[in-house]
């Protein structure tokens, strides 16, 4: 494989064909690399959470679905008359509400016989009704702008309705029930594009929700905020303040120590995980720290264990962690091991091993991923009937034999399946042609 840097020398004649001749090459080690190499990992267009269809773009601000356009036409709405009519120009409203972080949801079942879960979309009109029944005045101030479909000419909106115990019975006549997303999270076939997206658009609806209801105060001088632009900022109330607050992302960096020269990667379990439950190491970034520093703090604080070189793999938003923390970043890396003996942070993990290539891809392969997601949309269809079965997740996870597997990972909605799926089945890449997989990413962006 030709070395980076006379990679970079032999095309400086021209700026043309150094792109060209740096592609082809980029391609043909790409080849080179994974051609012999066949994955049994699950392959996914985005991450959970990501791939969020109505916010690839923003409109413009004279665009009728721009937040401040649609905003207006919002308020023109809940003010006009139910007699009158809306104006033909005036885009389509959908509604998602939520209750204690848990979005509307809905469910079917398609030809197989498999359930299919869906977002809990109302129409303005219906959302205003059924408040209205309970005595509450739907105002713009308690919608929060998500996004839009141009193909549509639809706006899609949040509320928090967690207020209004009076709801729930008026939904459920509907057969509408409030899940919690984790719970959708786990029963979103990862196959589906659709239901992918549908995911993401409720992952992004909690994350500004949760974060309105943290953000009710501001820090600076304890004053009220009110929501702006839509929902999408705050702003403090005080006249003599008015501080802006955006949207809050707490960033985390999730990797897999890989110990190549015995071919093993550190897997660690918390006191929380269900029993036979392994993971990836994971840590907060802290104030004037690199994603690299904070991969190498945290894997020593946490195992003991010193890191050398550290390798970017791919990020996943993570809107289902604790209500004061609405939206997660998971930044995802391989690290390798400079040292191999472990000395394990009872306050932080309650063990870690050194695990086998072998034995993590026998506990893929048994490890029945698909069934945990049929029978936690099985288990959403009962909730929206009126009827809930408990379920273990620890049970969803037996081998075919009827076995318990001796170990499971997180399945494909989480960043730290795929993290160790692709080290189990092909080879990170490291120094130059992880160097030459980011300057791959780069020309194609060209």
């Amino acid at each position: 494989m030709l070395s980076l840097s006379l990679l970079l020398s032999s095309a400086s004649s021209s700026a043309s064909s150094h792109f060209v001749f740096l592609s082809k090459t980029l391609t043909l080690t790409k080849r080179s690399i994974f051609s012999s190499l066949t994955t049994m990992s699950i392959n996914l267009s985005s991450h959970a959470f990501a791939g969020n269809p109505i916010r690839s773009k923003t409109p413009k601000p004279d665009d009728p679905l721009s937040p401040s356009s649609a905003f207006e036409s919002l308020k023109a709405h809940l003010l006009q008359n139910p007699e009158n009519h809306p104006s033909p120009k005036s885009p389509l409203f959908k509604v998602l509400p939520f209750r204690k972080g848990r979005p509307l949801a809905s469910s079917s079942v398609t030809g197989d016989n498999a359930s299919v879960w869906h977002p809990g979309w109302i129409s303005l009109s219906d959302c205003k009704g059924i408040l209205g029944k309970c005595g509450v005045q739907l105002t713009e101030e308690s919608l929060v702008y998500l996004g839009s479909k141009a193909e549509e000419g639809a706006v899609y909106w949040a509320i928090d309705v967690s207020e209004e115990g009076g709801l729930v019975p008026e939904f459920s006549s509907r057969q509408f029930c409030f899940v919690e997303l984790r719970t959708l999270m786990v029963a979103t076939d990862w196959a589906d594009s659709l239901a992918m997206s549908e995911l993401a658009i409720a992952g992004h609806a909690r994350a500004l929700l949760e974060w309105h209801n943290i953000s009710r105060f501001c820090g600076h001088c304890g004053e009220k905020t009110v929501p702006k632009e839509a929902g999408r900022r705050k702003q403090c109330s005080n006249e003599l303040c008015k501080k802006r607050i955006y949207p809050r992302v707490d960033p985390v960096v999730i990797m897999l120590v890989i110990d190549k020269e015995n071919d093993r990667a550190l897997l660690s379990r918390q006191s929380r995980f269900v029993p036979r439950m392994w993971s990836c190491l994971a840590g907060f970034i802290e104030p004037g720290e690199s994603l690299e520093e904070a991969v190498r703090r945290e894997t020593y604080e946490e195992t003991g264990i010193e890191v050398g070189e550290v390798v970017y793999h791919s990020s996943q938003p993570w809107p289902v962690g604790p209500s004061s923390i609405p939206c997660q970043l998971m930044v995802g890396f391989f690290a390798y091991a400079k040292s191999l003996e472990i000395n394990v942070d009872k306050e932080e993990l309650e063990d870690a091993q050194w695990h086998s290539r072998e034995d993590v891809r026998k506990a893929l392969a048994f490890a029945e991923y698909k069934k945990a997601q049929r029978t936690a949309a099985a288990k959403v269809d009962q909730m929206c009937k009126g009827v809930e079965k408990g379920q273990s997740l620890s049970a969803d996870f037996n081998v075919e034999s009827g076995e318990l597997a001796t170990m499971f990972f997180p399945g494909p909605f989480a960043i730290a399946h795929h993290l160790i799926s692709t080290w189990a089945y092909q080879d990170p890449p490291t120094g130059v042609e992880a160097q030459l997989k980011q300057l791959s990413s780069s020309v194609s962006n060209l």
